[in-house]
C-alpha cells in the first residue's frame, strides 16, 4: 500500500441535543469499537464532548442537536463531536481544582486523548479527540 493511502473507516452519527443521547451516543461508539483497546477511553471522550455540546451550546436549545463521529485507522481512532455553536468562544481546556463541579470535561479528554483539536466555524465548533493505537509513554506515536 502507498505510505499515503489510508484505509480508514468513518461513522457518522446526529443526535437532538436531548441530555438522554449522551448515553445513545456513549452505546453507538461502544458498539462501533467492540473489542478495541481503545473503546472505553473514547467512550468516555463521547460522553464528555456530547455532554459539553449540549449544555454550553446551541445544540442543547430546542431543535438542537450535535453531530458525532469516528473514525478508525490502524493508527487512531479519533472522535469528533460537532456542537451548534451559538457561543462567543470556542471550547478550550481549563484545568480546574478536583474539587469543582464544572468546567473539567475537556481537560480530563485532554489527559485521557493523546491530541485535542478544536476547529471553530460559524456554523459550530468541532472537537477532535485521537487516541494513537500504539502510542508509547508520553502519548507519542512509535
Amino acid at each position: 500500500m502507498h505510505e499515503y493511502t489510508s484505509t480508514a473507516r468513518v461513522w457518522g452519527l446526529t443526535c437532538p441535543g436531548f441530555p438522554e443521547e449522551v448515553s445513545r451516543a456513549r452505546r453507538w461508539t461502544r458498539d462501533i469499537l467492540r473489542g478495541s483497546p481503545l473503546a472505553e477511553d473514547a467512550e468516555l471522550i463521547v460522553s464528555e464532548l456530547s455532554a459539553n455540546a449540549i449544555l454550553h451550546t446551541a445544540s442543547g436549545r430546542e431543535a438542537g442537536s450535535f453531530h458525532l463521529a469516528v473514525a478508525v485507522s490502524a493508527q487512531v481512532v479519533a472522535v469528533s463531536v460537532t456542537d451548534d455553536g451559538g457561543t462567543g468562544t470556542a471550547p478550550k481546556v481549563e484545568h480546574q481544582d478536583q474539587e469543582a463541579e464544572h468546567g473539567r470535561g475537556l481537560g480530563m479528554v485532554s489527559v485521557i486523548a493523546h491530541r485535542v483539536v478544536v476547529h471553530d466555524s460559524d456554523g459550530g465548533h468541532t472537537v477532535t479527540a485521537e487516541l494513537f493505537t500504539h502510542a508509547r509513554m508520553g502519548g507519542h506515536p512509535c
